[in-house]
């Protein structure tokens, strides 16, 4: 599987681009979806898995992926985590944000693939994945979810959980802290993955979450028969650029930003294999 990698022109690279708030919803304690609007031209149009940098005028920037791909805007989903994220998911309908980019390598999901697709996600990692599934699921392509959280109010995107089963999507959800009411599974995220492959030999995994979980995870898939090469994984760091100058994401010898953040399982594996990057 390979990775997209458009390049942003260079109007899009350093200068924020003013946009407008148009709708915001509340998914889980902590976790905002902001969708936004651009006041003026708009940026090129993201690939699933690409980010943008996301400036809160008069606080600072922050580097948050792209959870929906729509017709006149788009969506962000953010973690409140620190100062910047903290007043973004402050922000109000007709409140105003600045964007640039899009920047970073996508998930390349192609729809008509006839190859099966295991999307698997942890927390928050389930934001950037989100456009993947949207995008396999229109146009027909089999495709099964595994969700996990630490506990069922960290489940993000429980109306998209649901219409996608409607549309023939398996869907399996699991926490590693149940609380009352509860009647999903408990445990890490790949206890449902025997269950969920159905051809591993023939399925194109993506992984999306804490860094652990990645690792875990594939290698997991990997040791139930889905081939090295059709993994494909999300890496995160500190990013402050964005375009591979300042150097704040470096990992090994890549760039995050630029080389990533959606890397291939052979590639990324040796890096997360590394103490000390």
């Amino acid at each position: 599987m390979t990775v997209t990698d458009p390049a942003p022109s260079p109007a899009d690279v350093w200068a924020p681009v003013p946009h407008r708030v148009v709708e915001r919803r509340v998914e889980a304690p902590g976790v905002t979806t902001l969708g936004v609007e651009a006041v003026h031209e708009p940026l090129a149009t993201p690939a699933p898995g690409q980010f943008h940098m996301v400036w809160s005028f008069g606080v600072g920037e922050a580097p948050i992926s792209v959870s929906r791909i729509g017709d006149g805007g788009h969506e962000h989903t953010v973690a409140a985590v620190g100062a910047v994220t903290t007043a973004m998911a402050a922000l109000e309908v007709g409140d105003t944000l600045g964007l640039r980019g899009p920047f970073g390598t996508g998930w390349d999901v192609d729809p008509e693939d006839d190859r099966d697709l295991l999307v698997v996600a942890g927390g928050i990692g389930f934001a950037p994945v989100r456009p993947a599934i949207d995008l396999a699921v229109a146009g027909g392509r089999r495709t099964t979810v595994v969700v996990g959280a630490r506990d069922p109010d960290g489940l993000l995107f429980a109306d998209d959980r649901r219409l996608w089963a409607a549309d023939g999507v398996e869907v399996h959800t699991t926490v590693d802290q149940p609380a009352d009411g509860w009647t999903g599974e408990v445990g890490l995220v790949t206890a449902p993955l025997r269950r969920a492959l159905a051809d591993p030999p023939a399925t194109t995994a993506v992984v999306c979450g804490p860094e652990v979980m990645i690792r875990v995870t594939a290698e997991r898939l990997e040791h139930l028969g889905v081939p090295a090469g059709a993994i494909v994984v999300s890496l995160e760091r500190n990013m402050q650029c964005a375009v591979g100058q300042c150097g704040r994401c470096q990992l090994g010898p890549k760039l995050i930003c630029r080389d990533g953040a959606v890397m291939p399982w052979p590639v990324a594996a040796p890096l997360l294999g590394v103490r000390g990057w």
